[in-house]
This record gives structure tokens, sequence and C-alpha cells, in this order.
């Protein structure tokens, strides 16, 4: 995409490419970092424990990942070269690769090595073929692009009403190491916090002016910290421990191992990434109002791959772009990708700094869950503003296309263990709510509405400009 304005005023900056002031940078920035922080540090948490590692180890995978987390973030919204969609996009390791990292982890002749190595791989796997995956744009025309927005803000508000609980309903017994119910999801107390959090947000929302309205999210999640904090919720038990500044070296656990098996199984997941990456690209274009192009894409999902690449030699997972940030997008309206340039750089401070990581990670999580159902409710109404312009009134196999792919989509979140009798081999596949929506919108869409038709696969994505 060109980097100049256009437009009748030569020298109107693009509000994708405005530089705002210091200060609003920072905070902005930091918005986007509290928003996407819980997200980023649960992967390593899970898979060290998977793995068994002492709590120092642990704590390095955080660093490690965050350190990645913001070196990928700035690329992808800064932009080097043919690397980067140059919008607001902030990265983080994904999700979808958790199941196939803990099976990875329980096998003691594969270990964290082999993760490292089947991630180095499906990195350089991503890169080489993400210019053939943004040749797909032509197969996402409004009615395939709503409905795979509207299931990315749907699923994510299974994440938001947990963290509004205050975590998860099945914790594991220490003692017996059985899955029993968590005695404190779901307390009246998160609740009424994370329901002053939105409460807040709106507020703020309607009566704040300016600045004040843009970090409407960061405010609210400051009163809540503020109350869990005066209601004694908030620990900072570990902070004296944790160092003032700790470097993370590649390659820290030895040379990685490339098992066949693993990397096929992380290259699939690799797949599922880009798929839904590639969703995520076309909402933070409807939101900021820039045309996502083939090039575009190409340029982003590069940057899944370098991400997975880069971490598995600075001994993190596979990386995406958070979801969890497009709906803050959407709710700023703020849409500098230099805001997201200053979290990437966030990020790498708290790497590089510990105890301001462990004070950011403090943050209960029922106060996200507040400002959470704003968020991930804003990506699901994008993906309904843009399903208005798919035609749906006058063409009845649209209807189809939405009504199945939104059930199938739905599968994994309803019922999360309605396909456990299937190969394992298939898990990434049929657990993401996402990719189960997008194939099927994809095909239903081919299949209705037919190739050559207007309107359907030759018809690109309706974007505001």
């Amino acid at each position: 995409m060109s980097e100049k304005t256009t437009g009748e005023i030569p020298n109107k900056v693009d509000p994708v490419d405005e530089v705002l002031p210091p200060v609003r940078l920072f905070t902005l920035g930091l918005q986007h970092v509290l928003v996407m922080y819980a997200g980023a540090i649960a992967v390593p948490l899970i898979v060290g424990g998977a793995l068994k590692m002492p709590k120092e180890q642990i704590a390095f995978l955080i660093n490690s990942d965050l350190l990645c987390c913001g070196l990928i973030t700035i690329i992808q919204s800064l932009g080097v070269g043919k690397l980067g969609i140059r919008l607001p996009v902030m990265m983080g390791v994904t999700f979808a690769a958790v199941g196939p990292m803990v099976a990875m982890a329980g096998n003691p002749e594969l270990g964290i090595n082999a993760i490292l190595g089947s991630g180095i791989a499906a990195g350089i796997f991503g890169m080489v073929f993400a210019p053939l995956v943004s040749r797909c744009l032509p197969l996402f025309p409004p009615v395939v692009t709503g409905t795979i927005i509207s299931v990315i803000g749907i699923s994510l508000m299974r994440v938001t009403v947990n963290w509004a609980a205050g975590g998860q309903p099945m914790i594991k017994d220490v003692a017996s190491g059985q899955m029993v119910p968590n005695p404190s999801y779901g307390a009246p107390e998160h609740l009424a916090i994370a329901g002053l959090v939105l409460v807040s947000v709106l507020l703020i929302t309607r009566f704040g002016r300016g600045f004040m309205s843009n970090v409407a999210v960061l405010l609210g999640i400051l009163v809540g910290f503020g109350v869990s904090m005066a209601l004694g919720k908030v620990s900072f038990a570990g902070i004296d421990n944790a160092p003032w500044v700790a470097m993370v070296d590649p390659l820290h656990f030895g040379m990685p191992i490339f098992d066949p098996v693993s990397i096929a199984t992380m290259c699939l997941v690799m797949i599922v990434v880009m798929v839904e990456s590639l969703g995520m690209f076309l909402a933070i274009g409807d939101l900021t109002g820039r045309k996502v192009t083939r090039d575009d894409l190409t340029r982003g999902l590069r940057v899944d791959g370098l991400g997975t690449l880069v971490g598995g030699l600075l001994n993190t997972f596979p990386h995406t772009s958070f979801s969890q940030n497009v709906g803050l997008v959407g709710v700023t309206g703020v849409k500098s990708r230099w805001v997201c340039v200053v979290g990437g750089g966030i990020l790498m401070a708290f790497a590089l700094l510990p105890k301001m990581a462990h004070i950011i990670a403090s943050v209960p999580q029922f106060v996200l869950g507040g400002a959470g159902i704003v968020m991930f409710g804003m990506v699901a109404a994008t993906g309904i503003k843009i399903l208005m312009g798919a035609n749906l009134g006058s063409n009845r196999n649209n209807l189809y296309v939405v009504a199945v792919s939104l059930g199938l989509g739905m599968i994994p979140l309803v019922s999360p263990t309605f396909f456990h009798a299937m190969p394992k081999a298939l898990g990434p596949l049929l657990h993401s709510g996402i990719l189960l929506a997008a194939i099927s919108a994809v095909l239903l869409n081919l299949f209705l509405n037919g190739a050559g038709k207007k309107g359907s696969v030759d018809a690109a994505p309706a974007h505001a400009h």
C-alpha cells in the first residue's frame, strides 16, 4: 500500500500514519499493552507448567515472550521493507498452538527444544506461503468477511466472560492434580468490579472529551485496579524477588530439535493462524478506513511467520496478531499505527525490566473482564456492520452462508468436547471456531453464489476508504 496520503487536501495526514504527541502516544500504547498483556503471558505460563519448569525458568519464558511480542509488533505496525501491514496491530503468542505444544511437552523425547524447533520451521513455512494465502482475498466478499469477523468477536466473549468471573471455572488441585471447580469463580465482588469497569468505560466514553475519551478503557481499568487494591484483591507477591534488569539470550535452552511430526503439526497451526489473521487484518482495515490490498495481506502474514521464527530463536512460541486490540481501535477511534509501535516498545521494556512487568501482571483478570466486554463486542459489531453491506435482504443464499457458518463457528465455544473423539491431529482445525466459520463461509459462498457471479468471490471486501 502506498504510504502517500490521498484526498483533496494534499497535506492532510492519513489517520493511520498520524504521529500523535509523545504523552498521548505513550498513554494509548500502554492501553494496548494492558489489553493484551494477560493473553501474552498466559501461553508461557501454560506451556512452562506442562514442561514442569521451575518458577525462574517460567519467568524467563515470559520475559522472552514479551521481548518477541514487542519486537514483532514494531515490525508489523511500522513496516520494514516487505514486512508489516503498517496498521495498528499488536502481536502476541497464539493460543492455537497451545494444544500441540502441551502434547510435545508431555513427550520426554521432545520437550522445549522440539517445541522451539517446530516453531522455527513453521515460521519459515508461514513466510514462504504468505503470498499464497493472501491470494485468497477474492474469496472474502462482505458476506464471508463479516461472518468471520463476527465469529472472532463472539469467540473472544468466552475469554472476557471468564476474566470477569475471576479466571477459569475449573482449576487444577495442587494436591491431587485433578481439575476441580474454582471456588472463587463468579464471586459477587469479581462481578461487581467488572461491572464497575464496564460502567466507567461507558461513562468516560459518553461524557469524556478528546484524549480522555480515547483512553476510556485505560481509565476504566485504573478505576477497577484502584478499587481492587482498596479491597485487598491485588497481590504484588514476588515483586521483591524480580530483578530490576534481565537480559534474554537466544537459544537459552540449547539447540532446537527438528522433529518431523512436530513440524507438520505446527505448520498446520500456522495455516490456522494465517487464516485468522487474514480476518483480523480485514477488520482493522475496516475500522481504520484503509483498504487492505493483497500486498498488504502478504506483508502482514509474513510477519506472523517471522514472529513464529524469531519466537523459536528467542525461546518463545508461535505469534499472531491479537484480536483483542482490534476491538480497542474500534472503541477508541484512534487509528494511528504509531500507537502500536510505542506499545511494542513498552513490551520490550517490560521484558528487560521484570519489576515493571510484575506490576502490570498484578492487574486482576476480573478488572480486564469489564473492559473486554466492550472491546470484544466491538469486534463482533464490526462484523455485523460489514454484513449490512452483504445484500442479505435480497440474496437468500447469503443468509444460508451466514447462518450455517455462525452455527459451525459456535461449536467449539458452546461444546469444547464436541470433537473429542476425532483424531488429535485435527485438533488445531476442529477446536478453532474462527477457522471452522472461515472454511464454511468460503465454501458455502462458492457453492451457493458461484465463483463467477458479481457479489461473490470476484467482489472485494467492502471497506470504507
